[in-house]
């Protein structure tokens, strides 16, 4: 992976100071002395730029290119890279800085000096002989270097040496880019800041001027200063990537007091052995990328390699086939997918995942070690989505509800606390469904005692009991040793409860999960005490066991010596039967019916018992229920504030809206799984119901049929199917979750007239740019998609989707395959990777040249955008000509 980390990733944030003062400078226009050799000097310079971070530097003294050549030998070695220069002032006293290619020769400079009226070298403060626009033209146009209209708001700036017309012409030249400030642009004076901003009508321009600090350096220390210098976006330095910046501010250039972009995870190199793209490797950039190439040169395989290698599922089943098949016939069997993750929280680290077709993707650290993680514990929420998978998201209510999951205040503690409910509620419907099994059962003997009771009344009356009082007694002894046996039963049950759950994981206070923590030693005491618990426990049962056993051997001792008289009352039984024989009465009939009768007593102690605990179980069980419709009913409300911020972020693009419960259809699969037959009206009617509640659905239910007809309007004969479905149905339909559901509005109208409509009523084109907007919002993780511009058109990829994409890029990862050239071009993609295939049918395969990786700013990756997206310059020049611009 090393080698791959040396090839171009693209346009990176570049340090540079670009008014940087040679050793003669605070001589010759200050009159002070450095108290330096001019040796001294350069190496303190380039000491302080390597210090402070700033690898590019433009010398631009005044009428003066002297000191360039000491400052470039010095610099170079070190890679810091020198744009040769110096500041001239226009006819009407305007100052510029003017640079050039870091290799143009110091004569070359003094030409272009004397063209503007400079002849005499060494420095001065004289006036060019050409005006504003004329050495703006020259310099970028004729000589292909850059300006920068220096300290505007200071003597000698354009807002200050020019008024009226002149300076609104000046200001609104096409030819300039970029104007230099000595601070934030807040600092400046009310006037200024609206012409800078672009907010005065009378000095607008087409594109906002590039802003930039550039403090005259004239000692090594300045360079401290948070005005000496800005962040500039290139592939390299060079002129055409500060043209490039000047062009595209926003994307490309940062001030030191602006805001640092936030730290998020990134995928940083992918590469492949065998396979489509054998051989073939990408450095990303931590922005947004771009695959560019014809069809069948590999920008699908790229996605699905990213996505197999992180082991994501794609969305759908159309999605899922497309995938099988790239993996299948591109990547084919035995490739080898490596990608090298960074992850910056909780702090930075690198991570290697590798996978081999077909095999489990295996993760290894920096030092190459291999690790039990999965994909999604160091790379979470990455997002991917391959061709036209999008808008599978837009065909069902609940997998767009997962859109807003970003934008939730997470509450670990509020899903902790519904999945303990809903564990609670299933148990306490298992135990009442139990009990009541258990009551029905005891009904149904019971029902039975009182004809038994007559019976044996009628023996008793013909004085039989007397006669076998002996037997009958032994009955009701005998029914006492069952019962001891069952209650040491119980006893033992309990025992095997306790045996389940002695275990304590301790895991959580191990030393591997401790590591770090300040407080490890005080937590680690955890750890000892659940281990002496455990310990101890484990010693009661085992004392518990031993008294159980003893009590279980003397019952049975009891029950042997018990069983002596047993067998001298049954001999004696046997004799009396014979004599009642003779008598013609059935003496084992009313010994059997005795036997019935104390067996069935004690199920009278019983039924108490289980009614008790029945009404207890019910009231825990309304409690609980009122839990759960609480929690669900905060788990709403945290969506309904995630939809607010999406409403916030997108108000005048997309507006969402959230459905308590609003997904039906688990409950309407229940119904047909529980009570079957016929039931299509009555799920259509509680589809169409705008205001169901699930609760009151239940209870309606247990009122009956009519009630429940009258109610929810649906006929009599499902009514009383559902209503006799019983408790233990209508007891698992109330534990459910129904999920919550959104609906999305997308404004197809403009900005000052709004007109919107449902995703349902929209065009698959304005379906993906609802999710592509919300899928662009607020996240660190990166978002992976080939051809996001599938089914859209160029209009709201370039006034909708591009911006919203620019502004994310600097705090997110962006990976898009793409045909369209506003995503690279507008998008100002930091690296564009062109793709071409080589060879014919099986023998083909992918490459990816190296100088087709970089940003706009490399010629060779602009030529091939050219080729790729544009059909070559002579087609754009036709489409330009035909449109007229």
């Amino acid at each position: 992976m090393g080698g791959v980390l040396n090839l171009p990733s693209g346009a990176k944030f570049f340090r540079c100071a670009l008014q940087v003062n040679p050793f003669s400078y605070l001589k010759n226009h200050r009159g002070e002395d450095h108290r330096l050799s001019e040796e001294e000097y350069n190496s303190f310079l380039i000491g302080k730029c390597l210090e402070s971070g700033i690898m590019v530097i433009a010398i631009t003294d005044h009428n003066d290119v002297g000191g360039i050549n000491a400052i470039r030998d010095k610099a170079k070695p070190l890679g810091i890279t020198v744009f040769p220069g110096f500041e001239v002032a226009s006819s009407e006293g305007v100052h510029l800085l003017c640079v050039f290619d870091p290799n143009t020769e110091t004569n070359v400079l003094e030409r272009y000096l004397g063209d503007f009226g400079i002849h005499t070298p060494g420095p001065s403060t004289k006036n060019s002989s050409e005006p504003f626009s004329e050495i703006l033209r020259k310099v970028q146009e004729e000589w292909e270097g850059i300006c920068v209209a220096a300290h505007i708001t200071n003597n000698g700036g354009l807002l200050r040496m020019l008024t009226g017309e002149a300076r609104i012409n000046a200001w609104c030249d096409s030819n300039l880019y970029a104007v230099q400030i000595p601070g934030p642009i807040s600092d400046l004076e009310y006037a200024d800041r609206q012409i800078i901003q672009n907010k005065n009508k009378d000095y607008e321009r087409r594109s906002r001027v590039a802003v930039v600090n550039a403090l005259d350096i004239v000692r090594p220390e300045d360079l401290e200063s948070v005005y000496a210098s800005i962040y500039i976006k290139m592939s390299q330095p060079s002129v055409e990537g500060l043209r490039q910046a000047f062009l595209d501010p926003d994307s490309r250039i940062r001030l030191l007091s602006e805001e640092e972009p936030p730290e998020h995870t990134e995928l940083v190199a992918l590469t492949w052995e065998g396979g489509f793209l054998d051989g073939a490797a990408i450095h990303l950039n931590g922005n947004l990328n771009t695959l560019i190439g014809g069809r069948g040169t590999g920008k699908s395989t790229i996605i699905e390699s990213i996505r197999y290698v992180l082991d994501l599922e794609p969305f759908g089943e159309e999605a899922k086939k497309a995938s099988s098949g790239i993996l299948k016939q591109v990547i084919r069997s035995g490739t080898k997918i490596s990608l090298l993750v960074r992850s910056y929280h909780p702090s930075l680290k690198d991570y290697l995942i590798e996978r081999t077709y077909p095999n489990p993707p295996v993760i290894r650290d920096a030092e190459g070690n291999v690790l039990n993680l999965t994909p999604q514990d160091i790379c979470r929420n990455v997002e991917i989505y391959g061709q036209h998978e999008i808008g599978e998201l837009t065909k069902s209510p609940t997998k767009l509800l997962r859109l807003l999951d970003r934008f939730l205040d997470k509450d670990i503690h509020l899903a902790e606390r519904k999945r303990k409910i809903y564990k609670e509620l299933a148990f306490n419907r298992r135990k009442l469904n139990d009990i009541q099994k258990e009551l029905d059962e005891i009904s149904e003997n019971l029902s039975r005692l009182p004809a038994i009771e007559e019976t044996f009344k009628r023996f008793k009356d013909a004085e039989l009991e007397e006669r076998l009082k002996n037997q009958n007694l032994l009955v009701k002894e005998e029914q006492v040793l069952k019962t001891a046996k069952s209650r040491l039963s119980q006893v033992r049950d309990g025992l095997e409860n306790i045996r389940m759950v002695v275990e304590i994981d301790r895991a959580f206070v191990s030393e591997a999960a401790l590591k770090g923590f300040p407080a490890k030693e005080t937590l680690r005491r955890i750890d000892f005490i659940l281990a002496l618990l455990e310990t101890n426990i484990r010693k009661i049962i085992k004392e518990y066991e031993r008294h159980l056993r003893a009590a279980e051997t003397d019952i049975e001792k009891v029950s042997e010596t018990w069983d002596q008289r047993r067998q001298e009352v049954q001999h004696e039984y046997e004799k009396l039967l014979r004599e009642l024989q003779k008598e013609a009465i059935d003496g084992e009939e009313f010994v059997r019916l005795s036997r019935q009768i104390e067996e069935l007593k004690p199920l009278k102690d019983r039924q108490e018992k289980l009614n008790k605990e029945k009404e207890a179980l019910s009231i825990r069980r309304r409690n609980l229920l009122i839990d759960w419709e609480d929690l669900k009913t905060a788990e709403f409300r945290n969506l309904e504030k995630a939809a607010k911020k999406v409403n916030k972020k997108l108000g005048k693009q997309v507006r969402v809206k959230v459905f308590f419960c609003g997904d039906r259809e688990p409950l309407f699969d229940m119904l047909r799984e529980k009570i079957g037959g016929h039931l299509s009206e009555t799920i259509v009617t509680l589809r169409e119901r705008d205001d169901f509640s699930l609760l009151e659905f239940i209870a309606t239910c247990r009122k009956g049929a009519t009630e429940l007809q009258n109610k929810f309007n649906i006929t009599l004969d499902q009514a009383r199917r559902i209503s006799e479905a019983g408790e233990e149905v209508f007891r698992e339909l109330e534990e459910h979750d129904l999920p919550h559901t959104t609906i999305m509005e997308l404004n197809i109208g403009s900005l000052d007239r709004e007109v919107w409509k449902d995703m349902k009523d929209l065009s698959t084109g304005q379906k993906a740019t609802t999710i592509l907007l919300l899928l662009l919002l607020e996240s660190d993780a990166p978002l992976i998609i080939d051809q996001p511009e599938d089914d859209l058109d160029n209009f709201f990829i370039a006034e909708g989707i591009v911006p919203k994409m620019r502004e994310e890029k600097r705090k997110r990862q962006f990976i898009f395959s793409t045909h369209n050239a506003n995503i690279p071009v507008l998008g100002d993609a930091e690296l564009i990777v062109g793709l071409r295939a080589v060879g014919e049918a099986e023998e083909g395969h992918g490459e990816i040249p190296v100088e087709w990786m970089g940003s706009i700013d490399d010629e060779n990756v602009r030529l091939n955008v050219e080729e790729i997206l544009e059909g070559g310059k002579e087609a754009f020049e036709i489409r330009r000509a035909k449109y007229g611009f």
